[in-house]
């Protein structure tokens, strides 16, 4: 009895001690403990996710990756396995369970040391919200006194759904809800029973059993899983031997991208970032929605991937990559090759592949996923050798003039069925802008991300050839000229005194007409007719108009050879420019984030553009009036004569018939579908061919596309014909430009773009007049047939003389389709 009562007493003094010493502690630690709201607002670290004008998941970006859920949104499997190998009384204790404490005191009698285990679920979730891992008493008792405070604030269906989103699954994922993605690909959904366990078994160590670095240990952690589901009697016997023997199958998943817009998202992190710093950027669950139209991005991102294909392959095969054997040595094994493979990357629209064999006109190739593919003849055909950029080495014969077994090679899946490939080696850029409000409606700045995140878009300044004309023809509307002023188009020879010796600016090609209208002289691309404009108004006057469109007035040359496009700009500036044309005169801001919305779905953040409009007017918001950079009657006026590249001029049947340099735009069934005759634009191609351009317009879109290599010394050459490829295949032969090079381009994105732009007939403006003019002269005409049209004209600049009514039968015009 004596040592009972011994015993009742020193127990009931070390509960006093100890009760006392936890109030202290309590009281000690109470102001370094959470409030009561800040346990109701925790904050889930959740990656900055971008998307699409319509809602499609462009990228994210964040040091932990998170899907936030509400419980009843997580699968009830997937909370039993959580509740049956992490805390089975979860719903019965009050955020300590005194078995667990037991259990835990028993191990520090046996060992000496604080072990793991014996945490609650609201433990756990204590530890990983405020506090750290490190295994000491003090610790262990703030995490107590935390829970307590949990289980009193919060419902257990809160706590339990704060946990489930918030603790670590390894690889940077953290909630469930991520690591259904990393780990499997899939909505949390979509799991099945085993993916379920292997999951709930993470949290125990997730760096060492996640089945990516461990597969073993994360199989035998599985199993405990599915066996305290088994004892816990939340599945049955036959559940619990099926999900036993489901094979390990995982690999790390990205985010649930549904839309590539690469370059687009390194433009939106970069903004966000500097407009609210790395960690709330990344942190703090932003949905930053873009301006960018999902359909309209693809095709962008096609037009550049193909029509660079199109040019690499007319520019001839440059061979294998590698060589893993030769023709006369054994071959590798089958694994050794699926594994070669495996490291290999997939660029862009290219898949690399071994050859295995190959017969006369077929060659079959081994891709990473172990299964053979035939590459027919046709997908052969084009491989002429490589020499330069101006030649082809001769057409092959058979398959094994361009491919041998054992060779590293690339593929690509086409309309046409598989075709061999190679990375493209020029870049290429798509800018989109909606020249209202100056949105973007796509952007592509190269053929891959992965190679190269150099956005030729919008930083690279590359010389704009002759996508500057239509400014210069602005310029002399502005001084003067009309569409129906003749030009002389005639040679210039100009000696230098300085450098001695004489400037030739020529047409390409080297032909010349004499006196030519204005409009004629934009819609064919006249080189002299520009420069004798320029000279007409003078430089110091055409630079400053030229500044009206947005162009940096330093980044001008203040010589002729601005009138060729001598100044270098990006394709965004020439897209902006072009768009003063389209809008009515108004110079635009282009921008591409909407709006931001925070992690409570309030908009923190909401794009206010100035518009181009007379007046402006919206019922919902203040709208700001974007600055009228030139009259909407010059405007017009340029998209008349734009209009005319595209549809050309004169009478065919009278033999006066001509083509703009854009008349390849008519043969696109689903633009003039689309557009009709209300499509306008004009190619662009430097000196050597080391830029080609296109830029064009609807009265919705304008899009401008660029081609060209980023060393600035290649030139993007010439080409010959293909004897392999039937007519109606055979690529565009001579010398690479605007036309054949950057048009192509353009017209690929807008059969696709313009189903989603607003196409209105250009109307003409007040103010200008029209009259009949005599085609040959410029002069009035009294006749209403092929030698006459009506033109336009500001008020007071019409011609005022009429010509002789006699028709001529001089033929002036020339047909030549390689105009630039």
């Amino acid at each position: 009895m004596k040592i009972l009562k011994w015993v009742l007493g020193v127990t009931v003094a070390l509960l006093v001690v100890g009760s006392v010493t936890v109030v202290g502690l309590y009281y000690y630690w109470k102001d370094d403990l959470p409030s009561v709201a800040e346990l109701r607002e925790v904050r889930l670290q959740t990656p900055m996710q971008v998307y699409s004008a319509d809602g499609e998941l462009i990228a994210q970006f964040g040091e932990i990756r998170r899907i936030p859920l509400k419980l009843e949104e997580i699968p009830q499997p997937l909370i039993n396995a959580f509740l049956a190998t992490e805390d089975q009384r979860f719903y019965h204790h009050f955020g300590i369970d005194p078995i667990g404490v037991g259990r835990a005191f028993f191990l520090l009698i046996a060992t000496g040391e604080i072990q793991g285990g014996g945490s609650t679920i609201t433990q756990q979730l204590a530890r990983n919200v405020y506090l750290s891992f490190e295994q000491t008493w003090t610790r262990k008792i703030k995490e107590a006194f935390i829970a307590l405070r949990m289980e009193r604030e919060l419902t257990k269906d809160e706590i339990l759904e704060l946990y489930l989103n918030k603790i670590a699954f390894g690889q940077r994922a953290h909630g469930v809800g991520a690591a259904a993605q990393v780990y499997y690909g899939k909505d949390i959904q979509d799991l099945s029973l085993a993916q379920m366990a292997m999951i709930a078994g993470l949290p125990k160590a997730p760096s060492t059993m996640n089945p990516i670095t461990n597969p073993e240990r994360a199989r035998e952690r599985r199993a405990v899983v599915l066996g305290r589901m088994f004892a816990e009697n939340v599945i049955n016997e036959r559940e619990y031997r099926d999900a036993l023997a489901e094979p390990i199958e995982t690999r790390l998943h990205g985010a649930e991208v549904t839309m590539q817009a690469p370059y687009l998202a390194e433009m939106v992190r970069a903004e966000v970032v500097a407009r609210y710093g790395e960690d709330f950027a990344y942190n703090s669950g932003l949905k930053v929605y873009t301006t960018v139209s999902g359909k309209q991005q693809r095709a962008a991102q096609k037009a550049v991937q193909e029509n660079l294909h199109q040019y690499d392959e007319r520019h001839g095969y440059r061979g294998a990559e590698a060589v893993l054997w030769q023709p006369n040595e054994t071959p590798w094994p089958m694994d050794q090759i699926i594994d070669y493979l495996g490291q290999q990357s997939s660029i862009g629209m290219t898949v690399p592949a071994v050859v295995m064999r190959v017969t006369e006109q077929t060659a079959v190739v081994l891709t990473a996923s172990g299964q053979p593919h035939e590459i027919p003849w046709e997908g052969l055909a084009w491989a002429r050798a490589y020499m330069h950029a101006d030649r082809q080495g001769p057409a092959p014969k058979v398959a094994g003039d361009v491919v041998q077994a054992g060779q590293l090679v690339r593929i690509r899946t086409t309309e046409n069925g598989l075709r061999l490939a190679q990375i493209p080696e020029p870049s290429a850029a798509v800018i989109a802008l909606r020249p209202h409000d100056g949105s973007m409606a796509a952007v592509v700045g190269g053929y891959s991300f992965a190679i190269s995140q150099y956005n030729r878009a919008i930083q690279a300044k590359r010389q704009s050839g002759s996508n500057i004309k239509p400014f210069i023809y602005s310029a002399a509307l502005e001084n003067g000229f009309t569409l129906a002023t003749l030009v002389n188009d005639a040679p210039i020879n100009q000696w230098n005194p300085g450098s001695g010796i004489a400037w030739r600016p020529r047409n390409s090609p080297d032909v010349y007409e004499g006196p030519i209208r204005v409009r004629q002289g934009l819609a064919k691309s006249k080189n002299v007719v520009s420069v004798r404009l320029l000279r007409a108004i003078g430089i110091d006057t055409t630079v400053d108009y030229l500044t009206r469109f947005g162009f940096n007035i330093d980044e001008l040359p203040r010589n002729e050879s601005l009138s060729l496009g001598s100044a270098s700009m990006t394709p965004l500036e020439v897209a902006r420019g072009y768009a003063v044309f389209a809008n009515g005169g108004y110079l635009i801001d282009p921008y591409f984030i909407d709006r931001v919305v925070d992690d409570n779905d309030q908009v923190i953040y909401q794009a206010q553009p100035a518009v181009a409009c007379v007046p402006c007017e919206d019922g919902t918001r203040e709208v700001v009036q974007a600055p009228q950079v030139i009259t909407e009657q010059n405007a017009y006026l340029i998209t008349e004569a734009l209009n005319s590249a595209v549809w050309g001029g004169g009478s065919w049947q009278h033999r006066t018939g001509w083509n703009g340099t854009a008349w390849r735009i008519q043969r696109s069934k689903q633009i003039i579908d689309l557009a009709g005759r209300n499509i306008v634009g004009k190619t662009g191609t430097t000196n050597d061919i080391k830029d080609a351009w296109f830029s064009g317009y609807v009265s919705g879109l304008v899009s401008t596309t660029w081609i060209g290599f980023d060393n600035l010394e290649r030139a993007l050459g010439s080409t010959t014909f293909n004897e392999n490829l039937p007519r109606e295949e055979q690529p565009i032969t001579g010398a690479e430009g605007g036309a054949k090079t950057a048009l192509p381009m353009w017209i690929d994105f807008m059969a696709v773009a313009l189903e989603e732009a607003t196409i209105e007939p250009f109307q003409v403006p007040p103010g200008l007049v029209m009259a009949r003019i005599d085609l040959e002269t410029g002069k009035l005409s009294r006749n209403n047939d092929h030698t006459s049209r009506f033109e336009y004209f500001l008020p007071g600049t019409a011609p005022t003389e009429y010509v002789d009514s006699k028709p001529s039968n001089r033929n002036i015009f020339s047909d030549d389709d390689s105009i630039f």
